[in-house]
């Protein structure tokens, strides 16, 4: 039980963290072996041990671009996602992430075909694969980050974890956009409908209601979960469809 973990995610969810900081806490001895640390730094992969199992480290990075998905991040972390699981090794991804990059540039360099690549690693992947949801988890990179849809095995959530398809700010000017035009004061009544859309949609228990995530957590019981979760994991099985291989969308 580490108590600094609880203090380590912002309150402003605006606000950018290290998550190598949280990777750090939960592994042991806080050492994490990174790898490609210069290439597509807005996605953190490496190696580590877990109560004494190596455990392979796919984390989004705040630090960069929010911590958003673009090609090269996605194509680094498939990459790794393909190389831990053809050598059984365990996948424990940390999750913050509020979208894939939008703009023209990253749809000429191929970025739907390009993030298909990391959705299709993480479906394929036999090995345990655990998930710990720190904050943003929005749209189809919520999806594509190891998500239960996913075959991911457990799916912990912290307190400050937003589960949605956006941010409670751009759904609640789009979802209630009339009400907020004929008020009296617009700009109070859109922090309200913030409140409203995060207290609804976006918040971690009801995600957890609706079997999208296991368990939400406090921060500090984060490597212990993730310990267990692994124990419970060790004898695991998992095969795919009978074939010579699939067809990654290369």
């Amino acid at each position: 039980v580490d108590e600094d973990l609880n203090y380590i995610v912002p309150d402003n969810a605006n606000k950018a963290y290290d998550m190598k900081d949280i990777v750090l806490k939960v592994l042991d001895n806080e050492q994490f072996m990174e790898v490609q640390q210069a290439y597509a730094p807005n996605i953190v992969i490496g190696f580590g041990t877990l109560n004494g199992r190596t455990v392979g480290v796919v984390a989004n990075q705040p630090k960069h671009l929010a911590g958003v998905l673009d090609s090269n991040s996605s194509v680094k972390a498939a990459r790794f996602i393909r190389f831990c699981d053809a050598f059984n090794i365990p996948l424990i991804t940390f999750e913050d992430v509020p979208g894939f990059m939008p703009g023209t540039m990253q749809e000429f360099n191929g970025i739907i075909r390009h993030g298909a690549k990391m959705l299709y690693a993480y479906a394929e992947a036999t090995v345990p694969k655990l998930t710990v949801i720190t904050r943003k988890a929005y749209g189809g990179a919520f999806c594509v980050m190891n998500s239960k849809q996913l075959r991911g095995d457990f799916t912990f959530a912290w307190p400050s974890a937003e589960v949605a398809v956006m941010g409670p700010e751009g759904a609640s000017e789009i979802i209630f956009s009339k009400e907020i035009q004929a008020a009296d004061d617009p700009q109070a009544k859109l922090s309200e409908k913030i409140e409203e859309y995060r207290e609804k949609f976006a918040n971690p228990y009801v995600a957890a209601g609706r079997g999208i995530i296991d368990e939400v957590i406090e921060p500090k019981f984060t490597r212990y979960k993730l310990i267990k979760a692994l124990e419970l994991l060790k004898t695991k099985r998992d095969d795919n469809p009978p074939k010579k291989h699939g067809n990654i969308p290369l």
